[in-house]
């Protein structure tokens, strides 16, 4: 971290950067809050490690706005989404200093809690600089080993890959995470009857309490206005009433979404329920490669979309199943 920290008080001393859209210390251990630093003394409070899962993408549509320049550290996973940000002219390329940072997986704390380990005080092992491949949680009831990869966020298990889409500048090396199958959950689901279906995102859609955290953090979500927060359709930001509210509110993001989505992952990761919200997304972008060809949304700045672009050789309706 040491690293990061030193080249970013360089680029601070050079002139070339105003501020850093980074991470920093939160209240515990495993809770870094993303953060403006304004100058090269406030980054004591800088932190990077394997709990800085945030997407930082998203940030800079009002980090362009400010005066100067905006250094901004991306994971390989989020230059993706900062892609798509660009293509769709919501952020100032000429405005942000991009570092490309190493990442070895991204870890979730509410997995470790969900082996049972209770009190947690602190986590040995999560920095970016340790090459160890096992976490010492630390307890109230005595230290826990947990091995690195069983604590990962599930998109981890799943990369797209270790390189950089877009960057000025790369810091610190990535590890290979990916050992799992990015369309494994959406085959289970498409294998399930209609009314099997129903069920499974029934059951998951009555946890959502509306606080809009999906929407918030989700770089494809940018709109200045969003239609959920009208009251003239009685669809404001409120906890659901029916089934029909909480259903509309998610299959209508996603509809959004589609084509777009960059599958980082954020949307599953801040849902304070848990809902698996990333499945949508997956349909589609797996739906959308069988008809229209292999595309990954971000891979670039300069590539239409397949939802945005017509070809002669597109899908008819009437071929679709």
């Amino acid at each position: 971290m040491q690293e990061i920290i030193s080249r970013l008080e360089q680029l601070f001393a050079e002139g070339k950067i105003n501020r850093v859209l980074g991470w920093k210390k939160g209240d515990l251990a495993y809770n870094p809050e993303v953060s403006y630093f304004e100058s090269a003394e406030a980054l004591k409070d800088f932190v990077y490690d394997g709990f800085c899962g945030a997407n930082l993408s998203k940030y800079m549509i009002q980090g362009s706005a400010l005066e100067g320049v905006t250094a901004i550290l991306l994971k390989p996973c989020d230059t993706y989404s900062f892609n798509q940000l660009i293509k769709e002219h919501r952020v100032d390329r000429e405005k942000v200093y991009i570092i490309g940072i190493g990442c070895k997986g991204k870890l979730n704390i509410e997995t470790i809690k969900a082996m049972g380990i209770k009190g947690i005080t602190g986590i040995k092992g999560a920095e970016i600089d340790c090459a160890c491949d096992e976490l010492t949680v630390e307890t109230l009831y005595g230290d826990k080993k947990v091995a690195y990869k069983d604590a990962m966020l599930e998109r981890c298990h799943v990369c797209k890959g270790k390189e950089h889409m877009i960057y000025d500048e790369l810091l610190l090396e990535s590890a290979d995470t990916l050992d799992g199958d990015r369309f494994a959950g959406v085959d289970a689901i498409e294998a399930l009857s209609p009314e099997e279906k129903f069920e499974f995102f029934r059951k998951e859609l009555s946890k959502c309490i509306r606080c809009n955290a999906c929407r918030n953090v989700c770089p494809a979500c940018s709109c200045r206005k969003c239609v959920f927060d009208s009251n003239k359709f009685d669809s404001e930001q409120k906890a659901n009433v029916d089934p029909f509210n909480e259903s509309m509110f998610h299959i209508i993001r996603a509809f959004h979404v589609a084509g777009r989505c960059t599958d980082c992952g954020e949307c599953s990761r801040v849902c304070p329920q848990g809902i698996p919200l990333h499945l949508f997304n997956r349909k589609f972008i797996k739906d959308i490669n069988e008809y229209y060809g292999d595309f990954i949304a971000g891979e670039n700045a300069e590539e239409k979309g397949p939802l945005t672009n017509f070809t002669l050789d597109d899908m008819e309706a009437s071929e679709r199943r």
